[in-house]
């Protein structure tokens, strides 16, 4: 049995239908000033598994708006969602255990003053679904 879950995959496919109005990927590209609000998510290095079934990941999460009090509301929704309705969830993916923040949502910088980023990092367990 593997625990490899491609978390990124995971994570985004879920947030897509719960975050409508935002584009939802994993990379940057030179068209992000027409694709406000998005929502980045990126695993960082760090995690690990038991060999076994359960693995744990760290996922920054970068949210990019227009303003920064959108930023910052749409940071805090996501922050709700993974903390709150995806804990203890199953995805066509991944079963997701505990989630907890690393670091709250915060403005991050950013060299594109036509926008503002709010950014945190969260800690995830889960499992393969099957």
């Amino acid at each position: 049995m593997t625990v490899l879950v491609d978390i990124e995959a995971a994570l985004i496919a879920a947030a897509t239908p719960r975050f409508p109005s935002a584009v939802v990927r994993d990379e940057l590209d030179n068209n992000l000033l027409d694709e406000l609000p998005t929502i980045q998510v990126e695993q960082i290095p760090g995690g690990e598994d038991d060999g076994l079934r359960l693995a744990r990941a760290l996922v920054d999460i970068n949210v990019y708006a227009a303003t920064r009090g959108d930023a910052f509301a749409l940071a805090n929704q996501v922050h709700a969602w993974l903390t709150g309705e995806l804990r203890g969830s199953t995805t066509s993916m991944a079963v997701f255990g505990r989630i907890g923040a690393v670091t709250l949502p915060a403005v991050q910088p950013y060299e594109n003053t036509g926008l503002r980023r709010v950014g945190a990092t969260y800690e995830l367990f889960f499992h393969p679904v099957s």
